[in-house]
């Protein structure tokens, strides 16, 4: 049976064999999901409605600062029932290639940003699982 992640009207599955750690920010919260391995999904939850390109852009630039090499396209996808924008992300970390997937959206109340990493020795039996976990992204009305 999978474990389920529920908080302000968020809701997400993902294997109970995964740890889950919550986190307060300034302006919200964060909960990391990670595998018994290297995989793992990232979602924050920005209760100041900052524009979903500003939070994907600084994720971005985050992760350009600790690897100036890495690759990115612009990418969409649907979370959570709305098109969440982003980036593919791909970079070199201890000679494995690694893969990122970034994705923000907004609802009325609040601007969520996900982002999934992979290391390519994971990526053929983590990607259904990353995808999966995406799947179940679920927000209540009321956020």
């Amino acid at each position: 049976m999978p474990a389920r992640f529920s908080e302000s009207g968020v809701t997400f599955q993902y294997p109970e064999n995964w740890h889950a750690e919550r986190d307060d920010i300034g302006d919200g919260w964060t909960v990391t999901v990670q595998s018994p391995a290297t995989t793992f999904f990232l979602l924050s939850h920005h209760d100041d409605c900052p524009p979903p390109e500003e939070l994907v852009e600084q994720a971005l630039a985050d992760l350009r600062a600790s690897y100036p090499d890495l690759e990115a396209e612009p990418a969409s996808s649907q979370l959570a029932g709305r098109v969440a924008h982003g980036y593919d992300v791909s970079f070199f970390l201890f000679d494995l290639t690694n893969t990122c997937w970034l994705r923000a959206f907004r609802t009325p109340t609040a601007t969520l940003l996900a982002m999934w990493q992979v290391s390519d020795l994971e990526l053929e039996s983590m990607e259904p699982v990353m995808r999966a976990i995406g799947a179940s992204l679920a927000v209540g009305e009321e956020i």
